[in-house]
């Protein structure tokens, strides 16, 4: 055997047969979602319907978030120069980072922190919560997860959580993410409210996903936006335009 052989346990592929984690593909298609393929392949096997479903809304929760982003803004100013789609789409991806998108993961640290505390002293969630924000108060660390530049009620926080709930999701992560939510309150004395991110990354824990996978669901999430955006770049508007990061208004379809 070769000095440069190597193994993979993902996907097989053979002549006409190509198999997922030791699934035929063939066979899965029609049967399975996307969302149910992502699980597939990150965790190894088959979700049930209802994780598969959670999935499916944490994907759909963020699809895109407008031009102001700085993925966006990456995508789109590349797509200006007239790069091809392939260049844009990586350069608004190569944009998703620590400060942005980066939060999920650092909010899946702090919860399963927060989880941690709380099992091993015996301690409420409340109790729990309040130590880790005092720990990242003598570091002046900011907690990831809470609040947000636009949203003070963000929807996509309040939908996932229905969700998980009526999906049998929801357990000591989404708890906990409520308790921290309400002792920084206590301590900031004003509302940080657990944004989308910070759900995510309660979900996130709850199906036991390693959150160095986190970033990897914003990324999958975003990239239809990416292209949509980088679609109407192209379309719409002369190259090498100059583009404004927060002048720009709406003018597509009215809500329905």
């Amino acid at each position: 055997m070769s000095d440069l052989h190597w193994k993979t346990g993902v996907t097989k592929i053979e002549p006409n047969k190509i198999t997922v984690r030791g699934y035929k593909l063939d066979e899965l298609m029609g049967k399975v979602s996307y969302a149910q393929m992502v699980y597939l392949l990150l965790k190894g096997g088959l979700p049930s319907e209802n994780v598969g479903k959670m999935i499916e809304a944490i994907l759909v929760s963020s699809v895109d978030h407008g031009t102001t982003p700085p993925s966006a803004l990456s995508a789109i100013t590349v797509a200006s120069t007239g790069a091809p789609l392939n260049a844009a789409v990586a350069a608004g991806i190569l944009a998703i980072s620590k400060f942005h998108g980066g939060a999920i993961e650092e909010c899946m640290r702090i919860l399963e922190k927060g989880v941690e505390n709380q099992e091993i002293e015996n301690i409420s969630g409340k109790e729990a919560a309040q130590k880790v924000i005092n720990e990242y108060k003598v570091i002046k660390k900011r907690l990831s997860g809470f609040g947000h530049r636009l949203h003070t009620n963000d929807p996509r926080t309040k939908k996932l959580f229905q969700l998980a709930e009526e999906l049998e999701v929801a357990g000591k992560y989404t708890e906990m993410a409520k308790d921290f939510e309400t002792e920084l309150e206590k301590s900031s004395e004003k509302k940080l409210p657990i944004n989308v991110d910070g759900a995510i990354a309660a979900l996130l824990c709850e199906m036991d996903f390693d959150p160095f996978l986190a970033n990897a669901f914003f990324m999958i999430a975003r990239l239809p936006g990416l292209v949509a955006h980088i679609h109407e770049e192209k379309i719409r508007y002369k190259p090498m335009r100059r583009i404004h990061p927060t002048d720009v208004e709406y003018d597509g379809p009215e809500e329905n």
